[in-house]
């Protein structure tokens, strides 16, 4: 070996240690950064004293991590759980009124639409902007940025099933399963109208089956339900054999109370997107109380809190999705017509 390679191997080592300890020096700095600016905003929400969120997702997850913020930081928090449309109504009405309720808010489902307009009317903060301790420290990956939301969880679609009606062996396990004739009658199935997650599952299923299944459905007299709690409890009563959709949390609720109910994973499936939003600043009486609560939604720890129950799969660890599961992909104004359509149902 000449001397010129020797030279250049020893560069090149040489180059390669700099810039791996230029980085670690990047990521430390960053840390501290980010520290530096976590310490400033709990010092500041502590002095506002509680945040308050409204939520499209379910009772008990919204409550645990209620629980392990005021567990860290010791400060309150309350949340107010409604499906995305109420929610959305309410929550325009209140800042438009300059009377806000939520510092931040929890939608199922795509927020393209309504971020864009919050975000030009002066309603809430893009957190493409925000800069969050969280954001600034690397932890929080821009990957799961949503125009100005940001994605906080998602829970896997899941065919619900009454044990007492349907034994296991027999459960349905992919979503075809649920047109068989047998269960003419016993299907209890949510309308569409209630949120607009609903629409990522019915429109993976029109591109998988066509629409002889919506066909097939419809000759099913599926019993529709506007919100999915009653429908689940409905399931547990006995009122039907099978529920389309749910979520394996709502099953597991209504399981825990009694009720002989359990769920199965079709292999392909999809998942509601828990999208976040933070409301602007200068709307809100408790702006920093609502940014440490969206950085604890984003930071690992609080979102294990979030993510903490079966079929909720958290940023910090997607493997544990279903192998054929699909991102959601809202359908348009068109195929969302064309599945009311397909359904039955007035749009």
């Amino acid at each position: 070996m000449s001397m010129e390679t020797v030279s250049g191997t020893l560069l090149a080592r040489s180059l390669r240690r700099t810039i791996g300890t230029l980085a670690a020096f990047g990521c430390m700095a960053s840390a501290a950064y980010g520290q530096a600016d976590l310490d400033a905003l709990v010092k500041a929400a502590k002095a506002e004293g509680e945040v308050v969120f409204y939520s499209a997702d379910i009772d008990n997850k919204n409550k645990q991590t209620a629980d392990g913020f005021t567990a860290k930081y010791g400060i309150k928090a309350q949340f107010i759980r409604m499906g995305n449309a109420p929610m959305l109504q309410r929550f325009a009405a209140e800042v438009e009124a300059g009377n806000a309720g939520a510092d931040l808010i929890i939608m199922g489902g795509s927020t393209t639409a309504f971020s864009e307009e919050g975000v030009k009317k002066g309603w809430l903060e893009s957190l493409q902007q925000a800069g969050l301790p969280v954001q600034k420290s690397g932890e929080f990956q821009p990957r799961f940025l949503r125009g100005a939301a940001a994605v906080v969880g998602m829970n896997v679609w899941v065919i619900g099933y009454n044990t007492q009606k349907i034994a296991a062996a027999n459960a349905p396990k992919e979503w075809s399963d649920l047109v068989d004739p047998k269960y003419k009658g016993q299907l209890l199935v949510i309308d569409p109208h209630t949120s607009i997650a609903y629409f990522d599952l019915y429109s993976l299923l029109l591109d998988k089956y066509g629409e002889s299944f919506f066909t097939r459905l419809r000759a099913q007299a599926p019993r529709y339900f506007t919100l999915s709690e009653p429908a689940v409890q409905g399931l547990g009563a006995g009122e039907g054999a099978l529920m389309l959709p749910t979520v394996p949390a709502q099953v597991l609720n209504i399981k825990s109370k009694g009720a002989p109910i359990e769920y199965v994973t079709p292999e392909h499936t999809t998942g509601v997107e828990l999208q976040l939003l933070l409301t602007a600043r200068a709307k809100v009486k408790r702006p920093n109380a609502g940014r440490l609560f969206a950085n604890y939604l984003m930071s690992q720890e609080g979102n294990k809190f979030f993510n903490g129950v079966p079929g909720a799969v958290g940023l910090y660890d997607t493997a544990a999705l279903p192998k054929q599961y699909e991102a959601p992909k809202p359908p348009d104004e068109a195929r969302r017509l064309q599945i009311y359509k397909l359904m039955g149902i007035a749009p």
